[in-house]
Formats: C-alpha cells, structure tokens, sequence
C-alpha cells in the first residue's frame, strides 16, 4: 500500500491549494511515482488545482485517473439516497490511482462548486473527508484559519481519523497557534503576493478587453484598488504599491499622471481599469507609450462603482498560468512548516533511484538549509530578474544584483517581478571599487598591472563580482547569461585561483535522465589536457558527484577498453587513471574504458565482467573537450536529458558561468549548485 496523506480544508478560503502544492513538492525530492486525487471536481470544468499538480509534476496518472466522481455524479447519487455507493466509486478510483504510486497525496473536497457545504443534499464536508481519508488508509493533514487548529484536531480524531499534523494558513500578525495538541501545528501568515489575483484574473473576471499589456503586465499582483475619481494631486497621494487604478477611460489626466509616477519608480502600480467602456484617447495613450510603464490597460463596460464591487470579490487561484504565485506560496510553505519533521510523519523512505525532478528539488531544499550569500553581475538582464524574484521568493539564497539600481529598478518595474530583498551595487560607484583596485593591482603587479588600470578593470561587473567573493562579501558568483564563458571565468582564474593540490579548474554537467543522474566531465574548459590534467579533473569530478549525493564510480573514457586499443590517446587516459588510483585507492575507476562499456551492464559483463565500475559508472571524464562537448549535447537532444551546468570545479571559491541561452530555470538551478557548494 502506498504512504498516503489527505489534505482537509476546514473552513471557506484557507489556501488548501497553498498546502497541496507545498507537500507535493516536499515528496517530489524523496519519491518516485507519486499520485494526487481529488475524491470530487467540478462538473463544469478542470479542476484548477489538480490541473496545475498534474501538469507541473511528473505523476505516476495524468488528470482522468486523479479523481473519482463529479460534482454532479456525486449528488445525483446522494440524492437517490445512494450514499454508499458514492463512496464505493471514489474508493475504487483511488485504489486504481493507488496501486501504481508509491506515495499519494489526495486534496479533499470543499464541495465549492456554487454551493455550501452540506448543500444541495451534499454530506458535510467534514464526515466525508474523515470517512474517505479512513478508507483510503491516510493519515490527514487538516488545514484550517487562524484559531482553527484545536478544533480541527479533535473534530477528526472525534471520527477516527489519524491526524498527523495541522496547519494554520493566511495567519494575521501576532496570532500564535494554539500549543498542548499531541501533534506539531505550524503557522503560514497571510502572504499577499499568494492571496492577491493577477492582472490577468481581475481581466477575465471582469470581462475586460485588454488594451495594452504582455504577459509579464498580465501577471503582475494586485494588492489594492484605488477608484479614481478626484483630481489628479489627490489621487496621486492615494497610491500605493500594487494598486489597481479604476477610472473613468475619458480621465486621461488621471492615466497620464498615474502612468508617470509609476514610470518615475514612486510607486508600482497593478495596472489600469478604465470604466464605462471608454476607450482612452489616443493622444494620452502616445504619451503613456513613451514612458514604457510595462502596464496593462483593461476596460470595462460597467461603471467604477459595480467595477470596484465585483473587483473584491475575486479570489486567486493557483494555477499553471500564475507561476510567480506558486512560487511565492512554496516559499511560504517551505518557510513556516518544518519540512523534516512532515517527511518524517508521513513515513517517506527515500527512493534509491533519482529523477530529474527529485534532483532539481534537492538542489533548492539543500542550498535553503544552509543559505548563502551570492552576486549576480548581470543585474539588469530580465532572466536573472524573473529569477532572483523566485530565488528570494524560495529562501534560496540571498543575492547581490551589480548594475546601475536605478536601471536595475526600472527593469525590474517593467517586468512587474519583486527583488526588494536583493541588495543592488553599482560597481562604477560603489565604495569598494579603490580596495577592489588595490588588491587587483597588488595580485596582478607580475603581469605589469598598475592601479589606473586595476580601477579600470575592476568596473566590469565580472571583475567586481568576483572580488566580492575573493573579499568575502560574497560566498559565490554566477554569471554568464549575457557575456562569454571567457569572460565570466577568467577572473576567477586571475583572482580565486585552484585549490592546493590540484593544476586545473575544470567543469561537468550533471545529465538528468529519465531515471537517474549521471556526472560529465570536462565539457566546457580544458581543451585537451595530458594525464595529470585529466586525473585532476576525474578527482573533482568525483568530488563533485559526491557533494551532490551522487555515489562516484569513474568511467576514464577512451575509443578503447581495457587493452583493445592502443595510440597515444589511450596512453594518455591509461596514465591517468593510474593516477588517479594512486592518490585515491579508494575511489571505483576504470580506465580506459568505452562508453557502452561503462553504462551496459550487458556490454560491461562481456568486456569487463569484474570491473567495479563497468555497466554501473556514475562520473564520465572525457578525454578531450571535443569529445565531452559533442558528447553531452548528442545525449541531451537526443536522449531527452536536461543538463545541469557547467559547474566549475577545482577554484577555491565558487563561480560558475551559464550558457547565453539559459533559461529562468536553468539560472535557478546554477544559483542553487553554487550556494550548495559555497557551503561545502
């Protein structure tokens, strides 16, 4: 039987979602093959949660498997008075759902589909919840409001169900859950960034036209409404951030203004409601155009009375179209529930086999455990914006931006993300620049630099960044969305420098398969290095592999294995895996080995029946950068694997560059490695 918890809201609007999401993920990062159901959904349509779970998460079942009835099925059968019945149909569902996971979270239902609950000759929501979670064996995880918490417990235990934790959500300020219950109760306080709609909800809910506005404008939070309806100066004084303006569409007055005091950074507006069905004046929309505000612009055909009525009384909704809520709601999850000690309550055994997803989770929930402090030099560049919103967001790190901060405000104000808990340096102007200087010029006085060209230098913001970290105002740097490999690196080789003990940085890409994860090395920086070269980079890649949980067994590729072959190619990767045995005997390495030999089991039992390491390598050190390059991209696009890095190794101090096309996400899991290893 699979381990199962059942998520129970008690009590209208207590961000059950915000729970469901938070402990999917936690059992991402332990677990393969695990499954979500819904015992109801609505009749009418998808089910926003489910739909957003099943196509965020690689689930054992897609969405037709994840439920059990409709709203509609299920009271036509209480109705006929066919209570029991129901309840067989979702419990056969479920053990169908069941029996391909090795975990399940099931979400309970609400019964919100327009009516209360009890409603309709619905059954109550609690009994229903208690008597499903007893069938399907799960223990439950109710979550409740703010006061809550007692209540709930015992109204469960009441019923037999085995309650393993309750959650408080959307917690005001200063209100403590209650303590002496015999299980854990964590507090999650209300969140706006999780609570507000989007630009694009208050849209659809309105049934405005959007005039103006991208996707970005459309995703902005809205956090308040103001109704404009004064003259301009009075208006303006009742601005705040996050603001939906809502006027009349002939007050082009208020649109100019509004327009320039969030253009000016005195305030970050949502976005513009125009009423009546008036369409702004082309002359005023000219003006706004040239500010490049980033806002959208909706209008309604109701008057702003109506407007501002039906505006509070839209909910927001998780789903895969509001990525920045779910990243802020996993934040506040990860941040306010002891993750641990849930795991250890649910009784999730770890699975020895890693997926791509359990490994990227991993990545985030390490690097949060032990935070770290690193510099994002390209400041103003929209995907390392989108990220550092998610970053801080996530407790990933805290983060440095380098670049102008007015400029970097700016952008950050277009694109409508939050970074207000990035610290922001201009390196032109910033008081470190003449001691950054001084210790440039001092390291670098044998290659003829003076100090004039060391404040020059230490301008770029790769040059600045890494002195932050060789200072120790920053543990690590990422960077290299915008500028060259070489340029993102040669710093550190000037400034950081390798470890003791070993002649070459080098890098590797950690291979996400479908079923495991595999290390690559070198891929990105030594062209062709000799024996020793290539013996220090399978030590750190071996290092590396251990870091991250991944057990090393060195794979020293060559065109031939074992004795088959002979040249100087495989003399070279023969000496050096010598070395490497002798400077760690303990370390599983074969070399030279072919690649089928080193992944096969069947290959590996004909070529290398007694080999450690043949048909089970973990770690693959290339021979040559020709090779290791070819090597990971043909396995990327081809087999379907996503490649994590480069991710430099060997320097004393971690930096690692990003490929000029890497994504958000991409940027997320570098910033993660690099915190990870910071703390290493």
């Amino acid at each position: 039987m699979a381990s199962s918890v059942y998520i129970a809201g008690l009590g209208p609007a207590v961000g059950k979602s915000t729970i469901a999401l938070g402990v999917v993920e936690l059992l991402s990062r332990q677990v393969a093959g695990i499954g979500v159901f819904r015992p109801l959904v609505p009749a009418t349509g998808p089910d926003p949660l489910l739909t957003l779970l099943t196509e965020r998460y690689p689930l054992a079942a897609g969405y037709a498997e994840s439920f059990g009835v409709t709203t509609a099925e299920a009271a036509e059968l209480v109705a006929d008075g066919k209570w029991e019945e129901l309840i067989s149909r979702i419990v056969e569902r479920y053990r169908d759902l069941e029996r391909r996971c090795s975990s399940v979270v099931v979400i309970g239902s609400d019964f919100t589909d327009g009516r209360p609950s009890g409603g309709d000759g619905m059954p109550r929501e609690l009994g229903f919840n208690a008597r499903l979670a007893t069938e399907f064996g799960s223990v439950v995880l109710p979550v409740v409001g703010a006061q809550g918490a007692r209540s709930a417990y015992h109204s469960f235990t009441d019923l037999n169900a085995t309650v393993v934790a309750v959650i408080a959500n959307r917690v005001p300020a200063g209100v403590t859950p209650p303590e002496g219950l015999p299980v854990p109760v964590w507090a999650i306080p209300e969140v706006p960034a999780v609570a507000a709609p989007t630009v694009a909800e208050v849209a659809a809910a309105l049934d405005a036209t959007v005039v103006t506005g991208g996707a970005a404008a459309l995703d902005r939070d809205v956090l308040d409404y103001v109704v404009g309806a004064a003259h301009v100066p009075v208006v303006l004084d009742h601005l705040v951030d996050g603001a939906m303006l809502i006027t009349p569409g002939d007050r082009a007055d208020l649109l100019v203004a509004a327009s320039a005091a969030h253009a000016a950074g005195n305030v970050t507006l949502a976005g513009l409601v125009l009423t009546l069905g008036e369409f702004p004046d082309p002359r005023a929309v000219r003006v706004i155009e040239r500010l490049h505000t980033g806002l959208a612009t909706l209008v309604v055909p109701t008057d702003s009375f109506d407007t501002i009525n039906a505006a509070g009384r839209i909910q927001a909704r998780l789903s895969p179209a509001t990525p920045r809520k779910i990243e802020a709601a996993l934040g506040a999850f990860e941040q306010h529930v002891d993750t641990a000690e849930l795991t250890r309550l649910l009784d999730v055994t770890r699975s020895a086999r890693v997926t791509p997803l359990m490994f990227e989770n991993d990545l985030i929930d390490r690097a949060r455990s032990n935070r770290r402090h690193l510099v994002l030099p390209e400041g103003t560049e929209e995907r390392i914006l989108r990220a550092t919103e998610t970053l801080l967001r996530r407790g990933v790190a805290d983060l440095t931006l380098l670049g102008d901060p007015a400029e970097i405000n700016r952008r950050a104000r277009e694109l409508g993300v939050e970074i207000g808990g990035a610290q922001l340096i201009d390196p032109a102007t910033s008081e470190w620049r003449d001691d950054f200087a001084e210790r440039y010029a001092t390291a670098r006085k044998h290659k003829g630099v003076s100090l004039d060209l060391a404040h020059d230098v230490v301008r770029d913001v790769n040059y600045f960044g890494t002195m932050m970290v060789a200072a120790g105002l920053a543990d690590g740097m990422v960077s290299g969305a915008t500028h060259t490999t070489a340029a993102t690196i040669r710093p550190a080789f000037e400034i950081i420098k390798t470890v003791p003990g070993v002649s070459v940085a080098s890098s590797v890409f950690f291979m996400l398969l479908s079923d495991r994860v595999l290390v690559y090395g070198d891929c990105a920086v030594n062209p062709d290095p000799d024996a020793a070269q290539l013996a220090d980079i399978a030590l750190s890649s071996a290092a590396t592999a251990a870091a991250f949980g991944i057990e090393p067994r060195v794979a020293m590729l060559s065109y031939s294995t074992g004795s088959s072959g002979a040249g100087a190619d495989v003399e070279k990767v023969a000496a050096a895996t010598a070395l490497v045995r002798e400077r760690r005997p303990d370390l599983p390495v074969e070399g030279p080995i072919q690649y089928d030999a080193a992944i096969d089991p069947a290959v590996a039992a004909t070529k290398l029946p007694d080999s450690a390491v043949a048909g089970k390598a973990t770690v693959f050190v290339f021979p040559d950068l020709n090779t290791g390059n070819n090597t990971y991209k043909a396995v990327q696009r081809s087999a379907g694997a996503v490649a994590v890095g480069p991710v430099m190794q060997g320097l004393r101090q971690p930096v690692n560059d990003l490929s000029r096309g890497a994504t958000v996400k991409d940027i997320i899991n570098t910033v993660a490695i690099t915190a990870i290893q910071a703390g290493s």
